[in-house]
This record gives C-alpha cells, structure tokens and sequence, in this order.
C-alpha cells in the first residue's frame, strides 16, 4: 500500500467524442504516445504498459506495446475490472517500479464508449440475469440507483445534494477544453429535468464517451530528472468487501448499501501515507453518478456522515472552496473514461499544471476509483 519510491511523471488523452471514427487501437496508442512525450520521454525508455477493460471493450497491453513499438517490455498487465480499475492499476505500476520490474510504465484506457459498445446498455450477465432480466432490472444505473436511494435515505440527504454535485463540477468542465459537457447548469434546471432512473437525472449520469486516456508511472528517483515535477505517489489500496459478487446482480448480498469500498479502505490507506484525511487538499473523486461523489467523500472521511451533500452546498468543493473536488468537471461532465482521466486530473493538479482550473493548495490529493462493492484510491502528494 505505502513505501513506494514511484510517480506519475506524464499525462495524455485523445479528443472525446460521440463517435471518434477510429480504431480502439489506434485511440489508445495516441493517447500512450502523448502520455510518454509528455512526461519527457521517448517511446525506448518505456519498459510497462497495462490496462483494463469491460467485457471486452477495449484492447490488450500487449498490442498497443506493439503498436508503440517498444523496444522491450518487462511488464505487462490487463485485468477484467471497470471502474475499480485505474487506481488499482497505478498502485500496481508504483510496486513494479519500486521493485526494479520495470522503470516507466504507461497505464491507459481505451475505448469507443458512445458508438461502440455502451457499458450504459449492457447487460451484465450472470447467474441472477435469469431473475433481473424479465423484470426489467438490466442497467447500470438501476443498481447503482438502489444503492443512491438507501443511502440518501439513511443519511437524511435529498436530491439537493446530487444536485449540487452535478452543479458544482459542470462550473468546472466549463473551465476544461477537453470537458463533453461544458453548457452552463443550475439548480433550477437541474431539478426541472426529467428523472431517469429514480433518484437519477441526465445531468446525475457519467457521459459516455469515444476517447482514450494514460498516465506514465515513472520510478521515483528516474521522476525527478525529467521535466514534470513528480506527482508522488504516497499510497494506493484496492478493497472488495464480504460478498462483493462476481454476478453485478450479488450487490443484493451486501449489508449497507450506505457505504461503499472507500469506508474499508480508508484507515489503511492513509495509515500507509502517514497522512489523514484533514491533510487532504483536494480530492477526484470517482462519479458514475453524483451519489459515488458524497458515498466517497464520507468514506474517505473528508466528510461528516449524512454531511458530503451540505459540504457541496456550502461552495467547499468549488475551485475557491476548502476542498476542491472534481476539477474537470468529472466523468459527469468531461466525460466517461472509467475513471483513467480521474487519475490523470488529479496528477495535473499535483504538479501544478491545471491551468485556469487549477488549486492553489495541491501538495496533497485523494482519488478513487469505482462505485460501489470493489474500488481502489491514490494518495498522491508532491515531491515534498
């Protein structure tokens, strides 16, 4: 979880689109190729590449290597996971790094998310389906909308607060020329929206996108002679709690669906950093939906319980607040790539290269990655 000696050092995503007119493979090789150039390097001095993918949405590591013509690969991984992915992923290439594997690894994701294959429309196949399908329980959205309801329920939160998420982080895509979602929303125009699925409005719901994203992980001491200043990673963790299920139809197994992964993750998280959370000052925090942004803000402990939505409210998370939250407007609004540009947000701001988004207080930043049962997060600080 802690003691690694790793940062990300370069940052690099395509243009996100309705429909990009290109190959997956071609998507992501643009956005590894700029990643790499980014963080000063050249496509020789890259010896790891992983990546992930949902229900075979994406292409392997081992193929845009190859497209990168990287002279030798020493690491090489590819997990079937979603959203949990991106963080998890990283922590991984910071243990590779450490540990002399590899000495800079290009982490992307990849995909045609608007014209391709929707994660949104996919039925998720298991050994409920036969019980969901007839009944028209089939999306995405309708699980993670259970879970939304209970939590607001428990925690005396209303659709107030999914409406200042969705508010807060579409003022910041306005600021992000690489935003989806750039049109100005209030409150008034939220709550006038038609729900989609109860407690979910349009504006609640991640944007799905054409579009690929990366991130260099670079071994520590190899970081601080390239041009970027390091964004360290501190510590990273990936938890899946009792019966988090293999079936996405298993979340009916879980005992509170007021609390995500982040609730189990966070003491050990911070623990392995030497940090808590009130040292945190900024988060990206991973949003499917609105509701993933206040369950990740009380599990991280950044919020009081039942107080994430009151946080919003007060303006804290704004670019001028106490906790900026979501500075690219988020995959709500910048758009849907499983949470890769999260991470690659997060190590902008870090290194104090955000532009006009940027935080004035960035020495020390939590992400998360994923929604509910199964995530990970970053601690990532600068080379203090």
């Amino acid at each position: 979880m802690g003691n690694f000696r790793a940062a990300i050092t370069g940052v690099g995503y395509t243009d996100l689109s309705k429909r990009s007119g290109r190959s997956v493979l071609a998507l992501a090789t643009e956005a590894c190729s700029a990643a790499i150039k980014d963080a000063g390097l050249t496509h020789d001095d890259v010896d790891g590449v992983s990546s992930f993918m949902v229900m075979h949405d994406s292409v392997h590591s081992q193929a845009v290597s190859t497209a990168l013509a990287l002279p030798t690969l020493r690491y090489s991984l590819d997990v079937d996971l979603g959203g949990e992915a991106p963080c998890h992923l990283v922590t991984q290439a910071a243990a590779a790094v450490s540990t002399g594997q590899a000495r800079h690894v290009v982490v992307f994701r990849a995909l045609n998310g608007r014209s391709g294959p929707r994660v949104g429309t996919m039925q998720f196949h298991g050994m409920g389906a036969q019980f969901r399908y007839p009944i028209g329980y089939d999306a995405y959205l309708m699980y993670c909308g259970m879970w939304a309801q209970r939590f607001l329920h428990e925690t005396g939160q209303t659709e107030l607060d999914l409406g200042a998420v969705a508010v807060s982080q579409r003022a910041y895509a306005q600021a992000n020329e690489r935003a989806y979602r750039r049109e100005p929303l209030d409150l008034d125009s939220y709550l006038a929206s038609p729900i989609v699925v109860d407690p979910y409005r349009s504006s609640d719901c991640t944007v799905e996108v054409d579009g690929a994203c990366a991130v260099v992980v670079s071994a520590l001491d190899a970081a601080r002679d390239l041009p970027n200043p390091p964004a360290v990673i501190a510590a990273g963790a990936y938890r899946a709690g009792a019966r988090h299920g293999l079936d996405i139809g298993d979340h009916l197994l879980w005992d509170d669906y007021t609390r995500n992964y982040t609730s189990i993750l966070r003491d050990e998280l911070f623990a392995a950093a030497g940090l808590v959370p009130g040292d945190v000052q900024f988060a990206e925090i991973y949003d499917c939906f609105t509701s993933t942004v206040l369950m990740g803000l009380e599990g991280l402990g950044l919020a009081e319980r039942g107080g994430a939505g009151e946080l919003v409210r007060s303006g804290a998370t704004s670019l001028g607040g106490r906790l900026p939250v979501n500075t690219h407007g988020g995959l709500l609004a910048e758009g849907y790539l499983h949470g890769m540009n999260t991470v690659a947000e997060a190590a902008l701001q870090v290194q104090g290269r955000a532009g006009h988004r940027q935080v004035p207080l960035h020495d020390v930043c939590a992400v998360t990655s994923g929604a509910l049962m199964d995530g990970s997060a970053l601690l990532l600080t600068s080379d203090r």
